[in-house]
This record gives structure tokens, C-alpha cells and sequence, in this order.
């Protein structure tokens, strides 16, 4: 059986330790790996000069996924350590081997902000103030302490993190009823948006918002989610004291309900819901527009609706 994921913390100084601590660092090790082989095998040019330092920032990640790549490479004898250990490229027999323009490169790995904001949200669902040391963080993630300062930042702009001065990164606590006071002021400002938005509705920009929400067309699929209604009747209003409140308390929120909707049942329920609202907006049936976003708004969160009453545990699980 597996080690449990666990915590340990000095003072509320967050660090992680977890089961799964070197797999998204062996994830780019392997890109690297992958990237720079294809290239060495085709002939094309390096990104940057072969050497840990220079390859750990054109990636942008920490020494260890380079080091692990540069091994692999090593081992399937593509480089080789020259005069003085520094490392060098073996020259290819391009005999038989597929041209250039035929090798397609590895795709990129996921997107380490979705990663790491994701698995804060879940963090953040725990309902703790914890705090995030960077050089941890970027450990666990494999990359340099620059990109996860960058990352950090900018979820501190999404309002899932608070920095405090010589402590770290403060994770923003997930409080039921601050979500349900949320809800509740969203609710009554989303309705007037689309008050003051209804002459201003532009028919074009409505099919193309209710073409974007679509279940899949196989059973297996993933539903597709296009949230830009809401922007889009939040602009069209023109009320700057509305549009400062979702950019202020809004962007929290918004990162935890994008997660809810990995829930595959979460996710085709929104699109069933945004797309009765859109359809009622092409029809010009302003009652059961508003009635729809009512509802989408108020009745639309069975997983965060659940998080910190009896029975969350099994939800989260």
C-alpha cells in the first residue's frame, strides 16, 4: 500500500511532502529528454547551449528534471561528457533516419499553472490558512524558484494567496458561507447585468456562446464549457461598480467553480443550464432568461455546496 499523503508544517510555514513528489518533475524530465533527443536525432538545432545552467532556464525549471534528462541522454548515447566533463552532442549517421521536417517534436507537458492551481484549490477546500515556503513548492513541481514565483504571483492576483513578508505564500481558507455570501450578492448583480445589458445584446456573439457549450458526441466525452456569458453581460452592462466586483471578489470563486466543473455530471448540467439561458436571451424571452441565470447562479454547486458539512470527506474523495 502506498505512503499517505501527508504535511508537515513549522510555525504555519506550509511544506509538501507527498506520495507523488518526483511525477511531475519525471513528466518534464521526460519533455526535456524527448525534445532535445528529436532534435539531436534530426539534426536540428538545441534551444540553448548544452549545459545544465542554460537548459535549466530555457525551460524554466529547477536543475534536477535537466540533470535527469541529460542522463537518459547520456545512456542512449546522444551526448557524451567532453574534455573538462563538459557535455557534447554525438554526431548522428543520418543514414535511414526519417528527415527533419518529418520529426515532430513532443508535445509540452500540462500547463504547470492549471496543475498547481488546481491542487491549491483542493488544498484551499481543507479550510486551513496554510502557508507555502517557495524553494518546497518548486521542489515538488521541478521547476525554478523564478517560474514558481511567477506561478505564486499570479495566483495571488486570482485571490488564492496572501504574501506575507519573511513567512510565504498564505493560502486563502475556503469559508461555506463566504461562498453562499458570494452567490447570494453574485446573484443580485448578474441580474441587474443583464438588465442594463439587454439592448446592447449582440444576436452573432449569443450563437456563437450557445455553439461553444455542447455535450460530447460520444458517451465517453468530456462536456465543453464556455463561461463567457457571464463576462460577456458583466461588459455589456457598462456599470464599472459591477465589473470592480467580480474582478475584486470574483476571480477566487471563479477558479474554484472551473474545478467543480471537472465533475463530469457538474460540467454537463452548466452546459444544460448556460444554454437554456442563451436560448432564451436569442429569444428575446427576458423572464425566463432571468429565471434561468437565477438558477444557474443560486443551484448550481452540489460539490462546493457540500465542502464543510457532514459528509464533504466522501465528496472530495
Amino acid at each position: 500500500m502506498p505512503a499517505p499523503q501527508t504535511f508537515a508544517s513549522v510555525d504555519k510555514i506550509f511544506v509538501f511532502v507527498h506520495r507523488n513528489k518526483y511525477a511531475q518533475v519525471m513528466m518534464i524530465a521526460t519533455f526535456i529528454k524527448d525534445d532535445l533527443a528529436t532534435r539531436l536525432r534530426s539534426g536540428q538545432d538545441l534551444p540553448a547551449p548544452l549545459t545544465i545552467d542554460a537548459l535549466s532556464d530555457h525551460y524554466q525549471v529547477s536543475f534536477s528534471p535537466v540533470r535527469t534528462a541529460i542522463a537518459e541522454l547520456i545512456d542512449e548515447g546522444l551526448v557524451i561528457k567532453g574534455p573538462n566533463r563538459r557535455l557534447m552532442a554525438v554526431p548522428q549517421n543520418k543514414r535511414g533516419t526519417r528527415s527533419a521536417k518529418l520529426l515532430k517534436l513532443p508535445e509540452l507537458p500540462p500547463d504547470p499553472f492549471k496543475i498547481i492551481s488546481s491542487d491549491l484549490v483542493k488544498l484551499s477546500l481543507e479550510g486551513e490558512a496554510i502557508f507555502l515556503r517557495e524553494e518546497a513548492t518548486a521542489e515538488k513541481y521541478g521547476m525554478s524558484r523564478s517560474a514558481i514565483r511567477s506561478i505564486l504571483h499570479r495566483l495571488a492576483g486570482e485571490g488564492v494567496l496572501d504574501h506575507v513578508p519573511r513567512r510565504g505564500w498564505r493560502l486563502r481558507p475556503f469559508r461555506q458561507d463566504d461562498l453562499q455570501a458570494f452567490i447570494e450578492v453574485r446573484e443580485v448583480l448578474e441580474r441587474k447585468a443583464l438588465e442594463l445589458a439587454r439592448s446592447k445584446l449582440v444576436a452573432d456573439d449569443l450563437q456563437r456562446m450557445l455553439a461553444a457549450n455542447h455535450l460530447p458526441v460520444t458517451g465517453s466525452g468530456q462536456p465543453h464549457i464556455d463561461e463567457s456569458l457571464h463576462d460577456y453581460l458583466i461588459a455589456k452592462a457598462g456599470n464599472n461598480y459591477i465589473r470592480e466586483f467580480f474582478e475584486r471578489q470574483g476571480r477566487y470563486y471563479k477558479l474554484l467553480f472551473e474545478w467543480e466543473d471537472h465533475d463530469r455530471k457538474v460540467a454537463a448540467e452548466t452546459v444544460r443550464q448556460h444554454r437554456e439561458i442563451l436560448t432564451a436571451l436569442l429569444e428575446k424571452n427576458w423572464p425566463a432568461a432571468r429565471k434561468a441565470l437565477t438558477h444557474h447562479i443560486l443551484e448550481n454547486h452540489p460539490i462546493l455546496g457540500q465542502q464543510g458539512r457532514p459528509g464533504a470527506e466522501k465528496q472530495r474523495s
